[in-house]
């Protein structure tokens, strides 16, 4: 579980550091064609990996409820999230979108809860009023915006919260082959919309630095964050994942010399007190695993993957790692998250 929360705060730093380090270039560059930009980073910088391992011959070999979950992914998290998202931003102000986009955790909280078995239990109830307390604080910082713009955003992070639960429960391919399915449909699709609207292309140097942020911030993020998902269960990362206006903060605080008011050092606390209470949730009770074959991100001694490797790095045995494995049938009873191999229903939580 600690190595997941890792890796969702992670991802959280890189996706969070993308919001200063795109401000010099918005003046240059319009939304849409950086947004392409951006994905299609990420898509570039992952394809060489992603490719090596057939990706063509392992789409066809998906079940059916798998190929829905990618199809569901990339047309949520790919399409329709970013033009919703950019729909917003031409109505209203970007700081007001900026704190907005915190509706992602409320929106992945509640599908996981009601539709996609992702249970709260107490503890990451509260956590959960935790981060939204402190997303209502930075709220206070930006300002207010047109109701259209509210709802398109919202309606941006609901097929968010979608793309974050199909992200997770993919478990023929690996975070690094989703990711590159996502950045190359988006940022092509983009980045076509951005060039037709705007009828210029960008200088070079600013379409490089997008590029490469995006291959840090969407490509790289992304793949942890899915690692973090597949791990905690999509409700917990976001929690996690959730920091990112934080560390964008930071960066703008110590790169940009901008200062911190009181509303978002207020808002930092309750959040690192909302993360404390998080990675201290316990839960557990007596449950069964029937036989399955599948490919998803895993470390190996917390009861579910104690298969042997040839070769295997330590870093990749400590950090994670993900392949195609099997598990026998197996009952126990031991402490987990709603992660991929823990769908249930329960009663009571606790």
């Amino acid at each position: 579980m600690r190595a997941s929360i890792l890796l969702a705060l992670a991802a959280a730093a890189l996706f969070g550091a993308a919001t200063p380090l795109c401000k010099a270039l918005l003046g240059t560059v319009d939304a849409f064609t950086l947004a392409g930009l951006l994905y299609l980073g990420a898509g570039l910088a992952l394809a060489p990996r992603a490719l090596k391992g057939g990706l063509p011959a392992r789409l066809r070999s998906l079940d059916a409820r798998n190929r829905w979950l990618v199809l569901g992914s990339v047309a949520c998290g790919g399409f329709l999230g970013p033009v919703l998202l950019l729909s917003g931003l031409a109505v209203a102000k970007s700081a007001s979108v900026s704190l907005w986009l915190n509706l992602e955790l409320v929106a992945t909280a509640i599908l996981g809860q009601f539709l996609f078995r992702d249970r709260m239990t107490r503890a990451s109830a509260g956590a959960t009023l935790g981060i939204l307390g402190a997303s209502v604080l930075l709220t206070i910082e930006g300002g207010r915006a047109g109701a259209l713009g509210g709802l398109l955003v919202g309606a941006a992070c609901l097929a968010w919260g979608f793309d974050n639960h199909f992200t997770a429960l993919i478990d023929g391919l690996g975070p690094v082959e989703s990711t590159f399915l996502k950045g190359a449909a988006a940022g092509s699709v983009n980045l076509v919309l951005g060039l037709a609207f705007s009828g210029t292309a960008p200088g070079l140097p600013a379409a490089a630095g997008a590029l490469a942020i995006g291959a840090l911030s969407y490509g790289l993020s992304i793949v942890l964050y899915i690692s973090s998902a597949q791990g905690l269960g999509a409700s917990r990362a976001q929690l996690f994942f959730s920091s990112s206006p934080v560390f964008g903060m930071l960066l703008a605080y110590l790169g940009l010399r901008e200062s911190v008011s009181v509303a978002q050092g207020a808002a930092m606390l309750l959040m690192a007190l909302s993360y404390a209470i998080l990675a201290g949730e316990r839960h557990g009770h007596g449950h069964g695993h029937d036989a399955i074959r599948h490919t998803h991100w895993h470390r190996h001694g917390e009861g579910h993957h104690e298969h042997d490797h040839v070769g295997l790095t330590v870093a990749a045995r400590f950090y994670g790692h993900s392949h195609a494995h099997d598990h026998e049938a197996v009952e126990h009873d031991h402490a987990h998250v709603p992660d991929i191999h823990h769908r249930h229903g329960h009663d009571s939580p606790r």
